[in-house]
């Protein structure tokens, strides 16, 4: 098991003594719970235990395990969708269910999986596997090696961590023997560790990891790659790329298309700042662009998508715009690029996936999915992108749609039989109320000689309803925050919703990282929210009693990228306030509709959503009256040396930085407490095997504010799961449940 712990002891004159510190580095606050970080030692471990079975007493009542037992038959539904991914003629897909709680790594073909009961090939069942070594193990996917032409895919490095943590461990595995392969007989298998593993050849490993005395950043991520001779160890690896220690992690990744070999590393300096180079004749060519420029490379293409505005040759560049020049031609100087995409005040660009002659770009447009099509054969139109764009037709509104190649590497003739599926498209539909949809398209130039692509698609596979979900509308509004900014919100609700402020509604948000919140079905949220019951109330305006259900809300704040890096800059380090500003807005917003009141509002996120409600908690109480606080960063002061929350400086600052320090001590909620401060019901849960955030702010937190005298403060710690907080089913039924059944006994007075 790996062990994640904060600096066992502060540096000399750097303590929790206020007011002290080294010339240059912001003085420290007392921290009375500093003993809490240890995140394995035996007398914390049992303050853990106690508070888990205080909090377990409270919550874990007849209703509770009903509803753990209604999210869990969700969660194990053998209706759910089984997504696959193509790898020479077979689908690949990894599956839960109540029979297999740990999963089993298995495969078909496409005319198995087109039916009602694909014959599924079953290559690893993890629980035999985890029973047999006596390890709980958690299976984070495949990297399979290029064979040679007209061979079959056949090995693949599993990733396996040993507690659903980030760390893995990588064993090299032979799908037609469905073995591992022994490495006593030379087969590949690298120790738990953070990393990065490429194949170079079927003899050579490309490793970034921090393994074995590996050096790590400061971030706790691999400061360098070696490259590994089958047979060999990583000490004596021959060294291939270095990062620097305060910089984030090394990455270094071989592209195997036939044609089109390359070898490439990454230096993240940080989240948002990175520098590529390309290995050319034995050392490495830099691709001259701005760090804050994200870079990727297809075949004969270089795409860039800038997060600031870049000027280059006379023009500028606006963040999240497309851009793209012949891989070649760049490396060689030349600076001529095209513009496939420019983001306007309502559109942004949110990924992107080559087929084998398209480019299919997934935008969003006021957060609603929009998706075009491009064809780098055929120049665009006057005023458009350079590429010839067309719409393609699947997405409704208030939705979200995504698409994505099968496999641009097919490259069967589509005159063979079944033809070639280098053109094939995923279309993956969801809505809060549409149970997602699995669609397959192709892409094709139309015949008519307009210069337009054609595309077909149709359903592969449906998941079911879990709940009457057409009982239930979606709503968009806009709130508006402190400086007049417009906050986009999903309301879901039953269509007879009484606007008399008397709705047991949760908020949920994010607003960090660039990580957008689009619409999306949950069975959970359906059985455990929308479909609870309160007792008979009356309403505001002298209404007759009636009962009610739950109304779910979604919350589109900075931070987030639902509007492109320019709608993520803008709650950035010293403008983090504003997203906080922004979810108050929301939540004020909805009790001025009358669609909730305070004391019937509660709010969750988790990780950076942590720190959200955390700031909710302290700094807007008198609007929520619960807060569900989940896996989160709440101690700004300490974060930086606790996991791997170093590498999160580009997002919040640097505490140690006194300048900085001034401004995040205004969103820090381990800070922010106050004594006569009536807060809202809180509870905090996170999981000890956590190596990304850790679970030592969310233990902090709570013993602050249960010391303080807070009443109604609640913690519970999953002792594995990693920073999902569950790593089976089973574990992600319970974590659920606790969370709902949490905010509907605080905010609808605990009936079911």
């Amino acid at each position: 098991m790996t062990t994640t712990a904060a600096d066992p002891a502060p540096a000399p004159g750097f303590g929790n003594t206020p007011g002290t510190g080294p010339q240059g580095i912001a003085p420290e606050p007392t921290d009375e719970n500093v003993w809490l970080e240890d995140i394995y030692g035996e007398e914390q471990l049992a303050w853990v235990k106690e508070q888990n079975s205080r909090t377990e007493d409270l919550l874990e009542d007849a209703d509770y395990v009903q509803l753990e037992g209604s999210i869990l038959e969700v969660l194990d539904s053998t209706d759910r969708i089984a997504m696959v991914g193509k790898r020479g003629e077979w689908y690949y897909n990894f599956w839960k269910d109540q029979q297999n709680p740990k999963g089993l790594w298995r495969r078909t073909t496409w005319e198995s999986y087109c039916t009602g009961t694909p014959d599924w090939d079953v290559l690893l069942d993890v629980d035999a596997l985890s029973a047999a070594e006596g390890a709980e193990w958690v299976f984070h996917g495949a990297t399979f090696l290029r064979p040679a032409a007209g061979e079959p895919y056949r090995h693949a490095l599993l990733a396996l961590s040993p507690d659903g943590g980030d760390a893995n461990r990588y064993r090299e595995f032979d799908v037609e023997t469905r073995t591992f392969v022994d490495p006593a007989q030379g087969g590949f298998d690298l120790p738990t560790a953070k990393g990065h593993v490429s194949w170079l050849d079927e003899d050579t490993l490309l490793v970034a990891s921090t393994a074995e005395g590996l050096p790590r950043t400061a971030s706790s991520y691999a400061r360098t790659a070696v490259t590994l001779k089958r047979g060999g160890s990583l000490p004596a690896a021959p060294l291939l790329f270095e990062v620097p220690e305060n910089h984030m992690m090394a990455v270094v990744a071989h592209d195997s298309t036939p044609g089109f070999e390359r070898t490439f590393a990454v230096d993240y300096i940080d989240f948002y700042n990175r520098s590529n180079a390309v290995l050319r004749d034995g050392s490495w060519a830099g691709i001259d662009v701005p760090t804050d420029v994200n870079v990727s490379a297809h075949r004969e293409w270089l795409l860039f998508r800038p997060q600031q505005d870049w000027a280059l040759n006379g023009s500028t560049y606006p963040a999240g715009s497309l851009l793209a020049a012949p891989f070649e031609d760049y490396l060689a100087g030349s600076r001529k690029v095209s513009v496939l995409f420019t983001p306007d005040a309502h559109t942004s660009l949110q990924s992107w996936s080559w087929t084998r002659n398209f480019l299919l770009l997934n935008l969003l447009k006021d957060v609603s999915s929009e998706i075009r099509v491009l064809d780098p054969s055929r120049p665009g139109g006057a005023g458009e992108a350079a590429w010839a764009s067309s719409l393609l037709d699947a997405c409704p509104p208030l939705h979200d749609v995504n698409a994505y190649a099968v496999d641009d590497e097919d490259e069967a003739d589509d005159d063979e039989a079944g033809g070639g599926a280098g053109d094939d498209f995923w279309l993956v539909a969801t809505g809060f109320t549409t149970p997602s949809t699995l669609m397959r398209g192709t892409l094709e130039r139309a015949a008519d000689g307009t210069g337009g692509v054609v595309s077909r698609h149709e359903v592969v596979k449906t998941s079911p309803s879990f709940f009457a979900d057409e009982d239930y509308e979606v709503q968009q509004h806009f709130a508006v925050s402190d400086d007049g900014t417009r906050v986009p919100y999903f309301q879901v609700a039953s269509r007879d919703l009484a606007l008399d402020g008397q709705n047991p509604t949760q908020l949920s948000g994010y607003g960090g990282f660039e990580v957008s919140r689009t619409p999306a079905y949950s069975g959970t949220v359906g059985r455990a929210w929308l479909e609870r019951r309160t007792s008979l109330s009356a309403g505001a305006n002298g209404d007759a009693p009636h009962s009610r259900g739950g109304v779910y809300v979604v919350a589109n704040i900075r931070g987030g990228g639902e509007y492109g890096p320019a709608w993520h800059r803008a709650a950035l380090q010293e403008n983090r306030h504003k997203a906080y500003q922004d979810f108050a807005a929301v939540a004020r917003h909805l009790i001025s509709r009358g669609v909730t009141s305070p004391e019937r509002l509660g709010c969750v996120g988790g990780s950076n959503g942590g720190l959200l409600v955390g700031n909710m908690l302290t700094q807007y109480p008198e609007l929520f009256g619960a807060v569900s606080c989940g896996v989160p960063l709440l101690d700004m002061r300490r974060y930086t040396r606790l996991s791997a929350g170093h590498s999160w400086i580009a997002e919040y600052g640097d505490p140690d930085v006194p300048e900085q320090w001034e401004y995040i001590r205004t969103f820090s909620p381990y800070h922010l407490l106050k004594d006569g401060v009536e807060y809202p019901e809180t509870f905090i849960w996170t999981a000890t095997s956590d190596d990304r955030v850790g679970p030592v702010q969310a233990r902090k937190m709570a013993a602050r504010m249960l010391a303080m005298g807070i009443p109604n403060v609640w913690f519970h710690e999953a002792l594995e799961g990693g920073h999902a907080g569950a790593s089976d089913n089973r574990q992600a039924a319970a974590l659920q449940a606790r969370s709902q059944h949490f905010l509907w006994k605080a905010l609808a007075g605990g009936a079911a």
